[in-house]
């Protein structure tokens, strides 16, 4: 069976141990399409960050890197500008069909907090090859806010997958006729383009922009943190503003997304030369999102980007992103936001969950 797996064989592969943890995968890891990964007991400060390689092992480049060891049984600071790796709880013995990516969480990518998962003769982040047997590790490298963490903390997520099952564009412009995925007009350029909304209904405000010096955000701390304390507000009147070489911000597509049931999705750059910023994204979109039966109807994506060497105009209605679409090997028992308390449906404009509604 071809295609990304579902929550069901998910579970299956915890059963026949090819996902191992200790301790034990819990339910609540398990989502439709992918797998939260859990942080362990200690974090590695080191010089750089850096991949195994071939025949190499993460261990073997720890001793190599590390600065010094960070004890995170009862919570610690990881701390802005510095990296870390973090050995995690759950390790693979994968089939030799089945391979796996990884992403950061939606949370995580909106704190700007870049984790990227290495594994033992990785060549690339967050790319396990087809029958990978050993660890998993995040590098974590806090880029906006320093972070409180503790064990068990979910801070990236991992997809398995079986064969090739990416939509072309006239498998996606046949799916969007039967099934709109946004409203309005699709730009489908090798995936579905997303673009930024920089003229929101009834307001001049438009985003968010990380301010540069702030306090320590735990990460157990939900609906806690006063934004104006973190991020300060980008209004726009125009249709435009110019983003700031360094600075990290949180956007809005102008498309509300659909990823039925049937499929999955994963936001990729759109092209390096369209300008001086990169949208920083969560990456993964589970089905269900903006689905209709699952209360996800206007279900926008949220853009995290982070601009470059130069100052940048970027405009209103600007391609940023694209959304690659693939199909299920399965359908998920349950949909993104249906009776799993996902955190993002329905969403506009938004902070993540450790932030209080702004007034």
């Amino acid at each position: 069976m071809t295609g990304v797996l579902a929550d069901t064989q998910l579970k299956d592969m915890i059963a026949n141990g090819a996902i191992v943890a200790e301790p034990a995968v819990t339910d609540a890891q398990v989502q439709p399409a992918s797998l939260d990964l859990r942080l362990g007991r200690v974090a590695y400060r080191v010089r750089a960050s850096f991949l195994a390689g071939h025949g190499r092992t993460v261990t073997d480049r720890l001793s190599e890197f590390e600065m010094h060891r960070v004890d995170l049984s009862d919570g610690a600071v990881l701390e802005k500008g510095c990296v870390y790796v973090v050995p995690l709880m759950e390790a693979l013995n994968l089939p030799g069909h089945v391979q796996a990516v990884a992403n950061a969480k939606s949370s995580t990518g909106r704190l700007d907090l870049l984790t990227r998962t290495i594994t033992d003769g990785g060549t690339e982040f967050d790319r396990i090859a087809p029958g990978y047997r050993g660890p998993l590790f995040a590098e974590i490298c806090p880029r906006s806010f320093s972070v409180l963490v503790r064990p068990g903390m979910r801070l990236n997520q991992i997809r398995f997958r079986t064969g090739q099952a990416v939509l072309s564009d006239a498998e996606l412009s046949a799916l969007h006729s039967d099934t709109p995925l946004v409203d309005g007009v699709a730009v489908i350029d090798e995936g579905l383009g997303f673009s930024v909304d920089l003229r929101l209904p009834g307001s001049t405000l438009v985003g968010y922009r990380a301010k540069p010096h702030t306090g320590v955000i735990d990460l157990d701390k939900i609906g806690c943190y006063d934004p104006a304390e973190f991020w300060e507000e980008v209004h726009a009147s125009d249709g435009h503003i110019i983003l700031d070489p360094g600075a990290f911000y949180i956007l809005v597509s102008c498309e509300a997304v659909h990823i039925p049931p049937e499929y999955a999705a994963e936001m990729a750059p759109y092209l390096a030369m369209v300008g001086e910023f990169r949208v920083h994204y969560a990456g993964f979109f589970d089905p269900g999102f903006g689905h209709d039966a699952a209360g996800g109807t206007g279900s926008r994506g949220v853009l995290e980007v982070r601009c470059h060497e130069a100052p940048f105009v970027l405009e209103h209605g600007q391609i940023v992103g694209r959304l690659i679409y693939e199909r299920m090997a399965a359908l998920p028992a349950q949909l993104y936001g249906a009776d799993i308390a996902s955190n993002y449906q329905g969403q506009g404009l938004k902070l993540s969950k450790h932030f209080a509604t702004p007034h």
